[in-house]
């Protein structure tokens, strides 16, 4: 009977767990703390970064917007008339100075073949593809040289 009674005095009695339990606890405790802080403290300073970049933005967003105009179409580039195109000189591909080759079909210009020459640096291209090169652009296929007004 002797043993019951200490067992039950045990069990009755408010005396503290023992050490090793104590210990086995704290450890888990300072454990768990260590896994949240480890966890947590990562995702709460990506969130602050996430909210500072969306931040920022909407800042520039906002500042873009209301400080840049749209942007200017450039004028189009306008050609000659027609009437301009026949002010030009035409003359043979034999009376050429500076070359025979044409720069805007790429193909030699032969000895009878019609030219036209751009009168500023005396540029020659076959008839027909400077009639449609100046009647785009008023400016030369080959040094860019301004024509017209």
């Amino acid at each position: 009977m002797r043993v019951g009674v200490c067992y039950a005095r045990l069990l009755l009695s408010p005396s503290s767990p023992p050490t090793a339990v104590n210990n086995f606890f704290k450890f888990n405790q300072n454990m768990l703390l260590s896994v949240f802080l480890a966890l947590f403290l990562p995702c709460v300073g990506m969130s602050i970064v996430f909210l500072v970049y969306i931040c920022f933005l909407w800042y520039s967003a906002r500042t873009n917007r209301t400080e840049t105009s749209p942007p200017v179409k450039q004028p189009a580039e306008k050609g000659l008339s027609a009437s301009e195109l026949e002010k030009l000189p035409r003359m043979t591909g034999k009376e050429l100075v500076l070359g025979t080759d044409c720069a805007v079909c790429l193909d030699e210009i032969e000895s009878e073949q019609p030219v036209r020459v751009v009168p500023i640096c005396n540029h020659g291209f076959h008839l027909e593809c400077a009639d449609a090169w100046l009647s785009k652009h008023s400016v030369c296929p080959v040094c860019r040289a301004r024509l017209g007004s």
